[in-house]
């Protein structure tokens, strides 16, 4: 099971050194969540998801990068895609790019748009993943959605990864799923129901099972081979023991990848004194540390 963190854009000036941590744990990839704000952070510090992304690019030399995951909230495809493809230049093609379609609140409403139906959402991101794709892998693009349009859009010289950068597609719903199957290296999940609830362990694994049967279905539908999409974790939004210890953490992943073919896992770097990701470093170091050997002990 290949091994991530995902971290928040909190930290000010140039003595941010998680990236390089982050590489030295051996994470093969660390995120960066992508918004304009959070929750109750929104009155503290909070930077640019794609500059901070740069940063991280020219500081470190092995760890894959990437947005987990970026919306349509308040991004279009064509400016997008040139600062996706600018860092994957910049990190010398380790550039991931984790999409969803994006919920209500700072995000969405930081535009003065009008709020979205869930179906609107999903129409829209159907079309912004698609938009996306279109842009990034040809050297000049048209595109005409209901959303989105895009004239002789340039993208020269390309992404270093071809045909373009990978795709880790966050899905939920049937046409969501369907998108996954279509356009995602990795489908990805939070191992929970989207509704105000902490998900019990057992439940969130029948959860994921389901949502990974439901991507095989839509996989099978389009002539795709399901094992060709990865399956990727998110922990933190439940009250699983995921840093309880080292071997806890170990009994969690095997349950996921046996139950429901969970190929990857993402660990929540610390956020001190904030819930649920204040988890203390020594704990979240033993639990990262053990999981990484494990990864790297299995044969590929």
């Amino acid at each position: 099971m290949r091994i991530h963190t995902v971290l928040l854009p909190t930290h000010r000036g140039r003595g941010d050194d998680r990236w390089r941590r982050a590489e030295d744990l051996g994470f093969a990839t660390a995120f960066l969540y992508d918004h304009l704000t959070w929750r109750e952070m929104r009155d503290g510090p909070w930077f640019a998801t794609v500059p901070v992304l740069a940063a991280a690019a020219v500081t470190t030399s092995s760890i894959r990068l990437g947005t987990l995951v970026a919306s349509p909230n308040y991004r279009h495809p064509v400016t997008f895609a040139k600062e996706v493809m600018t860092l994957d230049d910049l990190s010398d093609g380790r550039i991931t790019l984790g999409l969803g379609s994006g919920g209500t609140g700072f995000d969405a409403a930081a535009l003065g748009d009008p709020p979205l139906t869930a179906r609107a959402r999903s129409e829209r991101f159907v079309e912004f993943v698609t938009a996306l794709d279109t842009i990034l892998c040809r050297p000049a693009s048209q595109f005409d959605g209901a959303t989105y349009r895009a004239v002789d859009a340039r993208s020269v010289p390309g992404c270093v990864q071809r045909p373009r950068v990978p795709f880790a597609l966050a899905a939920a719903g049937p046409r969501a799923f369907g998108l996954a199957a279509a356009f995602a290296d990795t489908w990805v999940t939070n191992g929970r129901a989207w509704r105000d609830d902490d998900g019990d362990g057992g439940a969130c694994v029948a959860l994921v099972a389901a949502q990974s049967a439901a991507l095989t279905r839509a996989c099978e539908a389009v002539g795709r081979t399901p094992g060709s999409v990865r399956r990727m974790l998110l922990t933190g939004g439940t009250q699983e023991p995921w840093f309880a210890s080292p071997a806890a953490a170990r009994e969690l992943a095997a349950r996921y990848a046996a139950e429901a073919g969970v190929t990857d896992l993402v660990l929540h770097w610390p956020v001190p004194g904030y819930e649920p990701y204040d988890v203390p470093w020594a704990a979240f170091q033993a639990v990262a540390s053990a999981l990484v050997a494990d990864d790297r002990a299995t044969p590929v």
